[in-house]
């Protein structure tokens, strides 16, 4: 079973995206920032890292960064809604960091699953 590492600043996106990844048969861990997420993945590290860019602390950039820099074979999904500190365009930037692929909020479930499997070249099996 593949494990995938949500880190989301909003408690809510976080409890639908481990809802809609559990039930897909992913194994799922959460942090709220990117600290939380950095510490999580070096005591159990995950087959992909879903972050959002908007976060207060250690923001999706920095955490993209750090663990490309740290664990280059990670896979990495940027999620953003745009918010006002990142506007739309740093999506696209933070696939040149390091990202795989990126997805614009709102996204429906067959967008993230779709993507997850893609990025993880899963094709449906976990």
């Amino acid at each position: 079973m593949k494990k995938v590492i949500v880190i989301d600043d909003d408690p809510a996106v976080v409890d639908v995206l481990q809802q809609i990844l559990t039930r897909a048969a992913y194994r799922v861990a959460t942090a709220a920032d990117g600290q939380e997420g950095i510490k999580h993945f070096e005591s159990d590290p995950a087959d992909l890292v879903i972050t959002d860019l908007t976060m207060p602390g250690k923001d999706g950039m920095e955490t993209i960064k750090y663990l490309k820099q740290h664990h280059p074979e990670v896979k990495i999904i940027a999620i953003s809604g745009g918010g006002t500190r990142f506007p739309e365009y740093f999506l696209p930037m933070a696939k040149e960091a390091g990202a795989a692929a990126y997805l614009k909020k709102p996204f429906n479930k067959q967008e993230l699953l779709s993507l997850v499997e893609e990025v993880l070249g899963t094709g449906g099996y976990r």
